[in-house]
């Protein structure tokens, strides 16, 4: 297909596809969804070989959050039964944390839910970060706290912080009508922030969402130009007891094709499967490594994840094989140069207003799958063992 081999050379030097061909990976038919893979493996291969890097999550604060962001269980006015409670101890924390890392984590993910920290939240986290350290030589620490206000990006760095996470989520024309408690442009400003106190910026998306092809377009070539280094994939968890508890718009080949899309896109960047990957891609998830280097190991905020062995099973299975805490995860070309996801000609960015234009509904849709959709009861914030 001139479509593939056009894509696989543009990868293979970092170079910015057009729109009408990332649209064209989202339009082709299942018939051809094994060569989609093939070819947008051939991509993620000569960036990062077989390595899959393992994350995991550990969650500092649970559920009573002020912001109104429609896919979130933990929302405000969210009905969704999930673990409430309030900021985990830094030992308690570190207790979470050593769960993944002993499961094979290289990184370890700190969130905790509402608008933004204030400054005391930043102490607190920050003495977290430094237990997480002194216990676990080597880790990696993300931290996902919200928006963020001048000062606090350079803080959690000083306090031994990697990385911050602040996702864009959906388009910037579709993003008024997920959220309106803050814009956008919040979100970029907050990428941006992390990334000038020199932190390396985790900014992604989340699909299924009820958008359209070229809303999932304009949000990939946004995070394109914002430039993080790593990009993840989340696909909607539709909690019951949230407004998007009924969109259930994706199968396992939609998800295939986007994730092919964004390593198509941001070929050199960091392509994390996250949340909702047991949920839609099923029995497939294998079919994702071909496509994506990254992953979360276990459960995530608030529903279940398989089990971590199960993880690592499928990992060696598919033949590849867990990134090590001595390996650097970014091609030579990126983390010489401090980050980005591609040339450094473009970048990635936000999410937008209300959708503009409904997802085409796929033909022969299953029916969704709400048995799988588990909120988790166990790990941080319980007494009860991770399943890392």
């Amino acid at each position: 297909m001139d479509l593939l081999n056009t894509l696989v050379d543009k990868g293979l030097r970092r170079e910015l596809p057009t729109r009408e061909e990332a649209l064209a990976v989202l339009a082709t038919s299942d018939d051809d969804l094994l060569e989609v893979v093939a070819a947008a493996g051939k991509v993620r291969r000569q960036w990062f070989g077989r390595r899959v890097k393992l994350n995991y999550l550990v969650n500092l604060k649970s559920g009573l959050c002020p912001e109104d962001c429609s896919y979130c269980s933990q929302r405000l006015g969210s009905k969704a039964e999930i673990l409430k409670y309030t900021w985990l101890k830094p030992d308690e924390a570190s207790k979470a944390a050593a769960a993944g890392v002993a499961g094979g984590a290289k990184r370890v993910c700190l969130v905790a839910s509402g608008r933004g920290p204030t400054d005391r939240d930043v102490d607190r986290v920050s003495q977290t970060i430094e237990a997480i350290k002194e216990q676990n030589e080597g880790v990696e620490v993300c931290a996902c706290l919200g928006l963020l206000s001048d000062g606090q990006a350079g803080r959690l760095r000083s306090a031994g912080a990697d990385a911050y996470n602040h996702n864009l989520n959906t388009s910037e024309g579709t993003y008024g009508g997920i959220t309106t408690t803050h814009t956008y442009a919040d979100r970029v400003d907050t990428v941006q922030q992390a990334q000038a106190a020199g932190l390396s910026a985790c900014s992604g998306l989340i699909a299924g969402m009820g958008e359209s092809d070229a809303d999932l377009v304009d949000v990939v070539f946004s995070l394109r130009e914002l430039d993080p280094d790593s990009v993840p994939v989340n696909f909607l968890i539709p909690f019951e007891g949230t407004p998007l508890a009924k969109e259930w718009n994706l199968t396992p080949q939609r998800c295939l094709r986007i994730l092919a899309m964004v390593r198509f896109v941001c070929p050199d960047v960091e392509v994390r499967l996250a949340g909702g990957r047991e949920v839609h891609l099923r029995s497939m998830q294998p079919l994702a490594l071909h496509l994506v280097n990254s992953i979360f190991l276990g459960d995530y905020l608030t529903s279940e994840g398989q089990a971590g062995q199960a993880d690592l099973d499928m990992i060696a299975d598919a033949g590849f094989e867990v990134e090590g805490a001595g390996t650097t995860t970014l091609p030579a070309h990126r983390a010489q140069a401090g980050g980005g996801c591609g040339s450094h000609d473009g970048g990635c960015a936000p999410c937008g207003d209300a959708p503009t234009e409904a997802a085409a509904e796929p033909s022969g849709i299953p029916a969704a799958r709400t048995d799988l959709v588990a909120v988790r009861r166990r790990g941080a914030g319980t007494d009860v063992a991770p399943n890392a």
